[in-house]
């Protein structure tokens, strides 16, 4: 998988959720969309962190892998796949609906087995950048080869991907945005999650934040129920 589309959906109303039967059908679409690899179906969570405060998360996003830029592109062409996600959802009416292509970074965690809760899901920390970078390639570098090495070091983590920016053709209805980096880290639970963002790990994780090259643009940290669809 070196390739992922986002789709997110916006709330309008603070705490407005999804009704379950539009996450449904949504999921069956998703499900079925050809040479997909995986999908994560993002749903928002609570979480505590010691630094940052919990921006209200998105009522809907989706994280869609693919091996191949041709692939994702197809899904999302004028006669592709996804386009069955373009109709009126009664629950997610009035959100504001942005799109991104990215490249994909998965890093290595030392047990990646998920232990989900039996009534639960596992829970992403899911953080956007959106702004600019003064030298995009000094920021980028200093992030992958630190970082997500400290990361690592979480109590309990499953995962970690960074994503940078791409190119990408589409003819989809929905703003496109151009975040020069997106990441993610996945853990058992919500409480798993703030387990980690409450450990030591975090504070260094907030040293690294300030040798980070000059940036200008600010960030958003999403904890999101994470429902991972496998295919392919």
């Amino acid at each position: 998988m070196r390739f992922c589309h986002f789709i997110v959906f916006e709330n309008t109303v603070p705490g407005q959720r999804m009704a379950p039967e539009d996450a449904g059908e949504i999921r069956k679409i998703v499900a079925d969309t050809p040479a997909l690899r995986r999908a994560n179906i993002y749903t928002p969570e609570s979480a505590q962190d010691i630094y940052n405060r919990e921006d209200a998360s998105p009522q809907l996003s989706l994280q869609l892998y693919f091996d191949e830029l041709a692939h994702l592109e197809a899904a999302i062409a004028r006669d592709g796949h996804l386009q069955a996600l373009v109709r009126d959802w009664p629950s997610l009416a009035g959100a504001t609906v942005t799109q991104q292509a990215m490249a994909l970074r998965r890093f290595p965690v030392d047990d990646p087995v998920v232990q989900a809760e039996a009534d639960g899901q596992p829970c992403s920390y899911v953080v956007h950048y959106s702004g600019q970078a003064e030298n995009l390639n000094a920021w980028f570098t200093h992030y992958v080869t630190h970082h997500p090495q400290i990361m690592r070091r979480f109590p309990g983590i499953r995962e970690i991907e960074v994503l940078s920016r791409i190119d990408w053709c589409d003819a989809l209805p929905w703003q496109r945005v151009h975040h020069i980096q997106r990441n993610r880290v996945m853990f058992d639970s919500p409480g798993a999650l703030t387990a980690a963002l409450q450990s030591n790990v975090r504070h260094e994780l907030r040293a690294d934040y300030y040798q980070f090259p000059k940036y200008e643009g600010g960030n958003a940290h999403y904890p999101m129920a994470t429902d991972i669809i496998r295919a392919g």
